[in-house]
């Protein structure tokens, strides 16, 4: 039996840097954090279903095997089929709520951080709890799952490894601040960017620090990793590219004209970095050069990580509503009105997008 899991895990986690058609396993779709799926949407989307969650939704959702994991602000991680949004089951996690901290799925379970500090490992079929693990600060991080392992951060200014089958702590990381970032995992090495501004490599199987390399600012978002460089935005205004042989930063991106926070995390597609700021502005930048291609102004901040499928960049804004940008010139091909905020990022698989919003609905857009 641990044997089975074990494969299971690796299986689920030895995808590309793309999510697969059928799933979203985790924050992002994969283990880079790139954003991207080799899924297909139709060229004209329409709402399939809505699903009352009964709070705010910050959490972006997994997909795995026709269901939908996401949480929200009441505590509840929802278990939601696909094809109608029904609900398979509900598990309390925290009378404090769910935040941002976004599921993942390997090996029969599903992981998730809750705001009082904790945790949860619960079964899929069941929705019953396997194990918790309590930190000593709220948990916005997603888990990211490498090997047997569950990765995630908390505001205890830790990242946490934790055996995937049992919740045993395997290794801690203590930074010098929170640590809200989702670890993006390449070749063994879980990369973090902190609140204390500082970007690290930490080798997946003992927890030793590779390095770390200042960003000069504060930094919320969670860093994409591709053809060995980390893209992610800061506090400070700036969207960096780091080089992680040299440990360099290779260029940094900032608006001529409008000087706010990225929050957004980046999306890496076509050799260029797809991300939104508080700055009302979705951004596609040249991966090579940090120069921008085009940028779009929504009619609010954008703290959504956009999803990138088919050559069309799927993102929520503040203001409302979800946009469809063609990822070439940036042209808008659809706009959906969600009716409350959307902080949440799509997730894609199935040929559907799932999205939830702050006035605590989750939908489902499709064919």
């Amino acid at each position: 039996m641990i044997a089975f899991f074990l494969v299971s895990l690796l299986a689920a986690v030895s995808i590309s840097a793309q999510a697969p058609p059928t799933a979203w396993p985790q924050f992002r779709g994969s283990p880079p954090l790139h954003g991207t799926t080799d899924a297909t949407l139709p060229p004209s989307l329409k709402l399939l279903w809505t699903y009352e969650a009964g709070d705010a939704i910050e959490s972006s959702a997994a997909i795995v095997d026709g269901v939908v994991y996401v949480g929200s602000q009441n505590g509840d991680l929802h278990a939601v089929n696909l094809a109608d949004g029904s609900v398979k089951w509900k598990y309390k996690a925290s009378p404090d709520g769910i935040g941002e901290s976004s599921p993942a799925v390997a090996g029969g379970l599903v992981f998730i951080g809750d705001l009082s500090g904790v945790v949860h490992a619960v079964d899929v079929a069941t929705g019953k709890a396997v194990w918790t693990f309590k930190t000593d600060g709220e948990v916005k991080s997603s888990p990211a799952v490498s090997g047997d392992k569950v990765l995630i951060g908390s505001y205890d200014s830790n990242l946490y490894a934790l055996i995937a089958r049992t919740g045993t702590l395997a290794w801690k990381v203590k930074t010098e601040g929170y640590v809200h970032s989702t670890p993006s995992v390449v070749d063994g090495v879980a990369y973090i960017t902190g609140c204390d501004e500082i970007l690290r490599a930490i080798r997946v199987t003992d927890g030793r620090q590779l390095f770390s390399l200042s960003s000069g600012a504060y930094t919320g978002a969670s860093p994409a990793i591709a053809n060995g460089r980390a893209y992610y935005g800061t506090y400070e205004n700036e969207v960096l590219a780091v080089d992680l042989k040299t440990h360099k930063i290779v260029w940094r991106y900032r608006h001529p004209q409008r000087n706010f926070p990225f929050y957004s995390s980046a999306a890496l597609s076509g050799g260029r970095v797809f991300v939104g700021g508080r700055d009302k502005l979705m951004h596609a930048l040249d991966a090579v050069t940090g120069k921008e291609a085009w940028s779009f102004p929504t009619g609010a901040r954008i703290d959504s990580s956009p999803a990138i499928a088919s050559g069309r960049v799927y993102v929520g804004s503040n203001d409302g509503k979800l946009y469809v940008f063609d990822a070439a010139s940036g042209k808008v091909m659809q706009q959906f009105e969600a009716g409350g905020p959307l902080s949440a990022s799509p997730a894609i698989a199935g040929g559907r997008l799932i999205i939830g919003s702050q006035d605590g609905k989750l939908f489902a857009l499709g064919g």
